[in-house]
């Protein structure tokens, strides 16, 4: 196996021929237009980066994913969900809940958040693609997340909070609309324990590209993406 290099073309390499070491490194270069994001989204791709490299393309083996109504609610979180403090949204701020994302992890380990990825999935947000769940404290924003919808998959990117549970509130959110609405999956890119915790698995990346080709062609509901208050 070798590392595709992309140019101004609009394509991808095969995702089964990702490298094992790194796991899951498809190709390197390219832009980040959102005629590429969205066609590497439909492949089972994702970008994964910092600034001080080009951009990196990824499609790991195995595939981190959440069943919506397999997302652990813990007691706490169950409890906090009751008490009804803070108010959910859709797509009300999208453009602060992703400025919110990489502010943070400039101030922590890093971000791959760059100035590119930022504006451009801005973009995909205006053309309807990306969506975003906001949690609030009367005014303030506290938490969120955002991500990619393909019909009934949510490609999930990143999350933040400023309050204790606040992206697991939004995560809760995000499962309970989804469900609603028709979706069937949560894409999650990449397992780890604060994941599992929640009730995130792992797939074989066969197992959820076959998926993928299902769930991006059967649509959620028309009302799904509009913005909107959120229930729990």
């Amino acid at each position: 196996m070798y590392l595709t290099q992309l140019d101004e073309r609009l394509w991808f390499p095969d995702p089964d021929t990702a490298l094992a070491d790194p796991e899951g490194l498809l190709a390197v270069g390219g832009d980040l237009r959102p005629e590429r994001l969205l066609l590497a989204y439909r492949m089972g791709i994702f970008p994964w980066y910092d600034e001080s490299q080009p951009p990196l393309w990824w499609s790991p083996d195995p595939r981190a994913v959440l069943q919506p109504d397999a997302l652990h609610v813990s007691r706490s979180l169950a409890k906090l969900a009751r008490k009804n403090r803070y108010r959910l949204t859709v797509n009300h701020a999208f453009e602060a809940v992703i400025r919110h994302c990489r502010e943070l992890r400039e101030d922590g380990p890093g971000t791959w958040i760059t100035p590119d990825i930022e504006h451009n999935y801005c973009r995909l947000h205006h053309q309807g693609h990306a969506h975003s769940v906001e949690v609030w404290d009367e005014q303030q924003l506290v938490a969120g997340l955002y991500g990619i919808g393909l019909g009934r998959l949510f490609c999930g990117e990143s999350m933040f909070h400023l309050v204790s549970n606040g992206s697991k509130l939004a995560m809760l959110g995000l499962c309970r609309h989804f469900a609603r609405h028709g979706g069937a999956l949560v894409d999650c890119q990449l397992p780890n324990p604060h994941l599992q915790s929640l009730g995130v698995v792992s797939w074989p990346r066969a197992r959820f590209l076959h998926k993928l080709k299902e769930l991006q062609h059967a649509p959620v509901s028309a009302t799904c993406w509009q913005p909107s208050e959120l229930s729990l």
